[in-house]
């Protein structure tokens, strides 16, 4: 019985002497610009759509996590409306993909390109409609979005659903 004790007393100190692991890299580095809360540019004029996004790192770094709403007055035989969503961006497998989900039921898995002067969310093609969305750097505190669907049977003939330009909170 002594010997076991004996050899967890011996490894506990060497445990505590082991080099901690590299850190990994930061698979979120290209991203980064997206870091803060977002608000659409418009002249506030009546019936147009207001909005807000927030990104944010969470989870112990390994999550950015986009917060986002859009609210659409109400207009002659139209009501009001407020769009919810979540989108959670993630390293796997040595790629970022991220998950999006709405307060309309909408689920959808993108694969994630990052380049220089922005980020593309792209959904694989399938028997449904293809999406893609799109954050481009424009200034130093603005970002433009698309938003493109692809028709089912046809998943690179995207047309722009929703484009915006936001503007960094201060």
């Amino acid at each position: 019985m002594l010997r076991p004790l004996a050899s967890m007393l011996i490894a506990v100190p060497l445990l505590a002497q082991a080099p901690a692991p590299a850190p990994a890299s930061d698979a979120f580095a290209p991203l980064r610009f997206l870091l803060g809360t977002w608000v659409g540019e418009g002249g506030g004029r009546p019936g147009q759509v207001s909005g807000e996004a927030t990104f944010s790192l969470e989870l112990g770094g390994h999550a950015l996590i986009r917060r986002s709403w859009a609210e659409t007055p109400a207009a002659p035989g139209r009501s009001p409306s407020r769009h919810e969503d979540r989108m959670a961006i993630y390293p796997e497998g040595g790629q970022l993909r991220a998950l999006y989900l709405d307060n309309e039921a909408h689920v959808i898995h993108y694969a994630v390109t990052a380049s220089p002067d922005g980020v593309v969310f792209l959904s694989a093609p399938g028997p449904g409609p293809r999406f893609r969305l799109v954050y481009r750097r424009t200034g130093a505190e603005t970002v433009s979005l698309s938003f493109d669907i692809a028709p089912p049977g046809k998943p690179d003939a995207f047309t722009t659903y929703l484009q915006a330009t936001t503007r960094r909170k201060p």
